[in-house]
């Protein structure tokens, strides 16, 4: 018995080293992804009870242009409007937007990139044909002569807009991984056993295309929120309705930045910027996974970056271990 427990006890420390290892690459590696997802997550939950809590945007009050404080945590606009209240309305507005937008575009890119070479044949010339039109056509001046000819422009109207432009390009690199995916071996025994061809997509296909689906929506997401707010600053914006960009062309009408009013322009502004940069890190992240080759550099460049610590940190100890 003393002999087989002298032998379990290496076995079980050596089993458990490399459990260590994988928890200690695992976690820097998913920094980033943890970091995104709090960061639009906080602001997403800014935007769902921050409309039931702050009352109407639209109210107005007698303290115009009041800088924050006296009971106004971002002060006011021109004609008395509490700006923390429209800031908690436009968030809403702006993502409702962007998940509209991204949903409409990973369906419409799903639709002609994965269905369209799945099938072939003339299928697939012809949604090809409509995707490189669709990439040829330009996407911001299509943006502002639909809307610019639209006198009632709604929240789902300009969703559809944004969604009628961004939907091509992921189109193309799901019909490449598509044409690709066909020809491995279990979709062709899929095919041969007689599985139908929605069954082979939805089944087969589909769950290998998940983490590119991820990124495009999150590109699609950010897409969708900057186009909107270009298209708000210059007035061909969502009619009746809060967003960032309609508070950044109220605050440019109301000049609020030459009578020095930072906290009616900064706060939107900021918000498009910060949430921007955390789907750019879940985009990040979702990018590691998908190519093997990019985290391996990760991995390497950390591994780098370690060494030169893990030397200071040996040499000080062995300095202070010296009389």
């Amino acid at each position: 018995m003393e002999t087989t427990l002298e032998v379990q006890r290496p076995a079980a420390a050596a089993s458990g080293r490399p459990k260590k290892n994988r928890n200690r690459q695992r976690r820097p590696r998913s920094a980033k992804l943890i970091a995104g997802l709090s960061i639009a997550g906080a602001i997403a939950l800014f935007g769902i009870l921050g409309p039931m809590l702050l009352g109407d945007p639209n109210a107005i009050s007698n303290e115009t242009l009041a800088a924050p404080g006296n009971g106004m945590l971002l002060g006011t606009t021109q004609t008395g409007q509490d700006v923390l209240a429209q800031l908690a309305h436009a968030t809403r507005g702006s993502l409702t937007i962007g998940v509209l937008v991204g949903a409409m575009a990973i369906a419409a890119s799903a639709f002609f990139g994965i269905v369209g070479a799945y099938i072939g044949g003339w299928t697939d010339e012809a949604f090809s044909l409509i995707t490189n039109v669709m990439l040829v056509i330009p996407g911001l001046p299509l943006v502002i002569v639909i809307s610019s000819y639209v006198p009632d422009k709604g929240l789902f109207l300009i969703a559809g807009v944004l969604a009628l432009t961004s939907w091509a390009g992921g189109a193309r690199v799901l019909r490449a991984v598509t044409l690709s995916l066909r020809n491995r071996d279990y979709v062709a025994a899929s095919r041969v056993s007689g599985e139908k061809t929605w069954r082979i997509l939805l089944v087969e296909i589909l769950p290998n295309l998940m983490p590119i689906l991820a990124s495009q929506m999150v590109f699609a997401v950010i897409f969708a929120i900057l186009g909107e707010a270009g298209l708000a600053f210059i007035g061909l914006g969502a009619s009746g309705t809060w967003t960032w960009g309609s508070m950044l062309f109220y605050a440019q009408n109301g000049l609020a930045l030459r009578l020095g009013a930072w906290w009616w322009f900064v706060p939107p502004g900021l918000l498009i910027a910060v949430f921007g940069a955390a789907l750019s890190l879940i985009n990040f992240s979702i990018d590691e996974i998908i190519n093997p080759k990019l985290r391996d550099q990760t991995l390497a460049a950390r591994k780098r970056w370690n060494k030169p610590r893990a030397g200071k940190t040996a040499s000080a100890g062995t300095g202070k271990a010296t009389p």
